[in-house]
C-alpha cells in the first residue's frame, strides 16, 4: 500500500529541514499530540505507541542526500513499512512531502489507509508550522 501526504511548503531552506528531519527526536513535533503516548527516542530511533495501543517504530537509515530521508519500521511495529521524505529546494523555502509503503493485506489496508493518509497529512502540516513558528 501507498500513501502520499499533501505537499507543503516549509519557510526554511533545504538543509536546515533536512537536518531537522535526519534527527528522530524531532518527529515527536510532528506527530498529533493528543493521539501519542510512551515517547521514546534516540538521534536514529524512536517509538511510540497510537490510539488503540499499536507501538510504531522507527529507525532512521543513514544517508547523505538530503532530498530523500528515509526511516524504516522497526520490531515494534505491527507490519513492515518505510516512510520517506521527499524534499525539493525553492529558493528560501522548502517543499516536500511524505511517502508511505506499507505491506499490508486488503482487509488491514480498508482498517488504516484513511487514518494513516490523514496522520501523514498532519505529519507535513505540522513540518510546516514548526518553521514558521521558529522563524
Amino acid at each position: 500500500m501507498k500513501i502520499e501526504s499533501k505537499k507543503v511548503t516549509v519557510s526554511a531552506n533545504h538543509e536546515l529541514v533536512a537536518e531537522f528531519l535526519k534527527d528522530c527526536r524531532n518527529i515527536i513535533h510532528l506527530l498529533p499530540q493528543d493521539q501519542i503516548t510512551d515517547w521514546e527516542s534516540t538521534e536514529n530511533e524512536c517509538s511510540f505507541k497510537v490510539q488503540g495501543g499499536v507501538i510504531i517504530s522507527l529507525i532512521r537509515q543513514p544517508s547523505d542526500d538530503n532530498a530523500k530521508i528515509v526511516l524504516l519500521s522497526g520490531s515494534k511495529s505491527p507490519f513492515p513499512f518505510s516512510l520517506t521524505a521527499y524534499l525539493f529546494s525553492k529558493e528560501h523555502e522548502t517543499e516536500g512531502f511524505i511517502e508511505f509503503n506499507g505491506e499490508v493485506n486488503v482487509f488491514l489496508k480498508m482498517m488504516v489507509e484513511r487514518p494513516l493518509t490523514n496522520l501523514f497529512n498532519t505529519m507535513s502540516e505540522n513540518l510546516r508550522k514548526y518553521f514558521l513558528a521558529t522563524i
